[in-house]
């Protein structure tokens, strides 16, 4: 070896480093070969639970929370009556409500074409309006009033025949009382004075005005052609 280094007995010694180095490259690659191939043949080494994970997909995201319900806001309704009266609106409406009525009803089927309104059912044609007069269905019956009418104070004046002025009471001169008293009286049908009560005064006052007023007569008030009891107020003044 060490002539073989010299450059003077260069290439003159021959080896067998080709034959060498072709032996050790073919016995490299069936090494790399067989453990390429190793893994194919003994499949069982491979970690089957490492790689079944890797297969598996990823569990889903979960679902979303459902969107809350929508607030129904109520605003509160305002009233356009108040105490019973109905009040100005505060602004106009934006929409206005349309009413429309119910249709007529159809006419009765057992009347005639050409027949009055509220004729007589199965009339003749034609047939005049004086015929509803002689119909047997007798005039709707008209309730009397109960009890007398209120007439006022002015009115029954006028109706006034014979009026006693009162006596000023000495025990009123003496104490300077003066004022108004108003009584209320029932009109009988002949004129005369029932059922007299006070209503305001003095009460020195009230004995002498009714004792006067009890004496007056009125003209019978006729209602419709026919007296009737009023009921009215009377006011008999004390000034000295």
């Amino acid at each position: 070896m060490f002539e073989d280094s010299l450059m003077e007995s260069g290439g003159k010694i021959r080896t067998k480093q080709k034959m060498t180095t072709a032996i050790s490259t073919v016995v490299q690659l069936c090494l790399v070969g067989v453990m390429i191939l190793l893994p194919y043949i003994f499949t069982e080494v491979l970690p089957r639970a490492q790689l079944t994970t890797f297969l598996v997909a990823p569990a889903p995201p979960p679902p979303p929370p459902p969107p809350a319900p929508p607030v129904h806001v109520v605003k509160p309704r305002v009233s356009e009556i108040v105490n019973g009266e109905l009040r100005t609106p505060s602004k106009i409406p934006k929409k206005i409500e349309h009413i429309t009525e119910d249709e007529a009803p159809p006419p009765a089927t057992s009347g005639v074409i050409g027949g009055v309104v509220g004729g007589v059912p199965g009339g003749t044609t034609g047939g005049v309006i004086g015929g509803l007069v002689n119909s047997t269905a007798p005039p709707p019956a008209v309730a009397k009033p109960v009890g007398p009418r209120k007439v006022s104070s002015g009115v029954m004046e006028g109706n006034l025949v014979r009026r006693i002025e009162p006596t000023y009471p000495n025990m009123a001169k003496v104490a300077h009382i003066q004022g108004d008293v108003v009584l209320q009286a029932t009109i009988s049908k002949q004129g005369t004075i029932e059922n007299l009560r006070s209503l305001n005064g003095h009460p020195i006052l009230v004995a002498a005005a009714m004792d006067a007023v009890k004496q007056w007569r009125y003209r019978p008030y006729e209602l419709n052609g026919e007296p009737v009891e009023v009921e009215t107020t009377v006011t008999v003044r004390f000034h000295m």
